[in-house]
């Protein structure tokens, strides 16, 4: 019952997802259909009510592009979890300024890499140039396609590929 549920739009973009609850509201309300059920029934002593897996909202929904936010896992994900300066994947990783924090640098995509301890450490608060490092790739906000939006996704529920990988 806790599994999550992909959204489509009226037009089969993904829009979002959300939980078993939420999605077997919105079948009882008539506000969506179910587009695939791969998870079997929930019974009631009255009833027995599908448990979906993807479904598709009747009315369009607009709205903007969703943006991803400048978070800690974003950034790893972004990433790879791999340290910026040395290219190894350990478990201590941190969050390191490009151009650290007290010399102007921002809060932004292109300031921010991950590094490990070590490499965070050795660095400090100084500049790249002062430290005589060199990052592995030039930091960016990550895009904000849907197939990146909901990729993280796609390992615990493969039945959505074919509605992600159409987009």
């Amino acid at each position: 019952m806790f599994e999550d549920v992909l959204v489509l739009n009226a037009n089969f973009e993904p829009i979002n997802v959300c939980g078993m609850r939420r999605a077997v509201g919105l079948l009882l309300e008539d506000k969506a259909t179910m587009v695939l059920n791969g998870r079997g029934y929930i019974r009631t002593s009255q009833n027995n009510f599908p448990r979906p897996s993807v479904i598709r909202l009747h009315t369009m929904v607009y709205r903007p592009r969703p943006r991803i936010k400048l978070n800690r896992r974003e950034l790893f994900r972004r990433d790879g979890y791999t340290c910026q300066y040395c290219g190894k994947k350990k478990p201590n990783l941190t969050m390191d300024h490009v151009i650290p924090r007290h010399l102007g640098g921002s809060e932004t995509w292109e300031n921010i890499v991950t590094a490990c301890a070590e490499c965070n450490h050795l660095k400090g608060g100084r500049t790249l140039q002062e430290t005589n490092m060199h990052l592995i790739s030039v930091p960016k906000a990550p895009p904000s396609s849907i197939h990146y939006i909901f990729s993280h996704h796609l390992s615990t529920y493969e039945e959505w590929i074919p509605f992600i990988e159409g987009w």
